[in-house]
């Protein structure tokens, strides 16, 4: 069995040791290096190029947003980012996902040995969906944005909701779509699987780049019409139906299908609660959330789409969906906005 092949390059000679030291448990895995920042990452490169490249945000020489992008220039490489849980932290962080991260493991500013060493399945599956990952769809594609057509604004109303589920590669491909949707659209819930205080920023930044609003849900948000709520990292978020109008809850609940918020949370109440009056899509990401909530959303007569393998990152969640009957339409990425858009005009 061939080994992926990962680099660490953080600052932190403890984060690297134990980093390094968590990955070379897994069979799977072989660690080249693990150095600290990335002038020293780029010497080490010439010799033998990683697979994928665990990578600190802020460094000395060189941070790691400039090296990103310098790699994703010359020779595109899924990269995990690791980096503090701070607010400061995630805003940067938001800034490297743009550029062309694959995924993000959240790292505290105190107590890291002891954190990773807890959330080391955390790190494993991540390095193992960067592995897999198509990083040729982490680029920006503008071209690819899918405009709605004239005439396919929905109507000024709370009775539709759109619910969105995506994991690895996602935050691209939340992006390529909500941009692309008119302030008449239908009400939007989303699950990210983000770590706790990465949601925040990543609201504010996609907020700033839409025409609809984007905010980090809070408990008893409604569900309007162009707004988009995207479920915060660590908390589960379900809808709720009070007569005509449609608003969430956000509550401290545990994982499920170790995600917290979990797709498969957010689907099933979508079932429950908005059934045939909703529209669910299943993106880009690794693993199974969200499949079963899906088909559940179907069942309950709601039109449901998965996102294809050729523009997905990682195509493990929709092919789960795919495979369970879950999806009535298979689409790809530049159509989802389309499909959304065209949803309440039917």
């Amino acid at each position: 069995m061939r080994k992926t092949k990962v680099m660490v390059v953080d600052d932190s000679a403890v984060v690297r040791q134990v980093i390094a030291h968590t990955l070379a448990r897994e069979r799977s895995i072989e660690v080249l290096a693990a150095v600290a920042d990335p002038i020293f990452a780029m010497q080490r490169m010439r010799a033998a190029w990683p697979d994928v490249i665990v990578l600190d945000v802020e460094m000395p020489r060189m941070d790691g947003i400039t090296f990103l992008r310098k790699i994703m220039a010359d020779r595109p490489t899924p990269v995990v980012i690791c980096s503090s849980l701070t607010v400061a932290g995630a805003e940067t962080t938001m800034l490297a996902l743009a550029a062309g991260a694959v995924t993000i493991v959240a790292k505290p500013k105190a107590g890291v040995r002891n954190f990773l060493l807890d959330a080391s399945a955390d790190l494993v599956e991540a390095v193992k969906a960067a592995a897999c990952a198509n990083v040729r769809n982490l680029a920006p594609r503008s071209a690819d944005v899918c405009a709605p057509a004239p005439g396919a604004a929905l109507k000024e109303t709370t009775e539709r909701v759109v619910a969105l589920g995506t994991s690895t590669g996602g935050t691209q491909a939340l992006e390529s779509v909500l941009s692309a949707l008119p302030r008449s659209c239908a009400g939007i819930v989303v699950v990210q699987h983000m770590p706790e205080k990465f949601t925040a920023a990543f609201s504010q930044r996609l907020d700033q780049v839409c025409a609809i609003e984007v905010k980090e849900a809070q408990d008893n948000d409604r569900v309007l019409p162009g707004r988009a709520l995207i479920a915060p990292g660590g908390r589960q978020m379900t809808l709720k139906r009070s007569g005509a109008l449609y608003y969430v809850e956000v509550r401290s609940a545990p994982p499920v299908n170790r995600h917290c918020p979990s797709v498969d949370v957010l689907f099933r109440s979508v079932a429950r609660s908005a059934g045939k009056n909703a529209l669910g899509v299943v993106m880009t990401g690794m693993g199974h959330d969200g499949a079963r909530g899906l088909l559940e959303m179907r069942e309950a007569g709601a039109q449901t789409a998965a996102q294809d393998e050729a523009s997905c990152v990682v195509f493990g969640m929709p092919k789960e969906a795919i495979k369970l009957g879950a999806a009535e339409k298979v689409l790809p990425l530049h159509a989802i906005s389309g499909e959304i858009s065209l949803y309440g005009s039917r």
